[in-house]
């Protein structure tokens, strides 16, 4: 079931994505060689907990910790440890926030220090395909148009998109429908009406698509060992453009 929240829930909802965009921010200068994920895992919780809010994943299905922190080949829910970032790596940090009864959740990932020009552009059509995913996320529109739109700027740039894991609603809950593909056809799926709230987030693969999850039982990588990037927003659809809850309002 699709929940579409009121004008009061959506402040509420608000602040709980605010806290998530300004901890991606605040660690944005954290990122750098020599620093471990799990360094970064407590600087984000112990942020989190100091804007009143509490870390999202932790405990969340078992996960052990507040942020996934994917190095590399690791596309999705890498989780922190003593593994100390190069000069060269990519990280992606997947994280979220719990205030007044709802989630907000994000992600980016981050160059480590100086990067080569091929995982830039990785990085950067990435963000793109984010960005086209989320201009489709109108009133009147399916959820595959946001799909679809993803998926073909992905692979016209000649990479590829993770299909074992998929965006999804999110409120009350951290993960509600509907379910978000980051591709597909156009014209599928339900149609997106005001009120509702999106969690999009295209992973983007430089070789294949193919992933598998590790022994760990959380850490996804490429199945080539190929690098992967991943960015996401939580949206609003309105009766206009849709409105970017996870973006930092000044």
């Amino acid at each position: 079931m699709i929940i579409l929240k009121s004008p009061k829930e959506i402040e509420k909802m608000t602040q709980a994505c605010q806290v998530v965009a300004k901890t991606l921010v605040f660690l944005k200068d954290k990122v750098k060689p020599g620093v471990s994920t799990k360094q970064l895992e407590q600087l984000a919780e112990e942020y989190i907990r100091d804007k009143n809010a509490i870390p999202a994943f932790k405990g969340y299905k078992g996960y052990p910790a507040s942020i996934c922190a994917s190095v590399n080949e690791e596309v999705i829910h890498g989780i922190p440890s003593e593994r100390v970032l190069e000069e060269g790596d990519v990280v992606g940090i997947d994280l979220g926030a719990y205030k007044n009864g709802f989630y907000g959740d994000a992600a980016h990932t981050f160059p480590v220090g100086e990067i080569d020009p091929k995982a830039e552009r990785l990085i950067k059509i990435t963000e793109e395909s984010l960005s086209i995913g989320i201009d489709k996320a109108q009133a009147g529109n399916r959820i595959s148009d946001i799909s679809h739109s993803i998926q073909k700027h992905i692979e016209s740039n000649g990479f590829s998109v993770v299909r074992a894991f998929v965006g999804h609603g999110i409120g009350r809950d951290l993960h509600e429908d509907p379910q978000i593909p980051n591709f597909g056809d156009p014209g599928r799926g339900p149609r997106l009406k005001p009120g509702m709230t999106l969690a999009i987030e295209p992973m983007v693969n430089e070789g294949g698509y193919a992933v598998i999850v590790l022994d760990d039982g959380w850490t996804a990588v490429t199945m080539d060992r190929k690098l992967s990037a991943h960015c996401e927003h939580t949206i609003l659809v309105t009766s206009g453009k849709p409105k970017i809850l996870t973006l930092l309002s000044q």
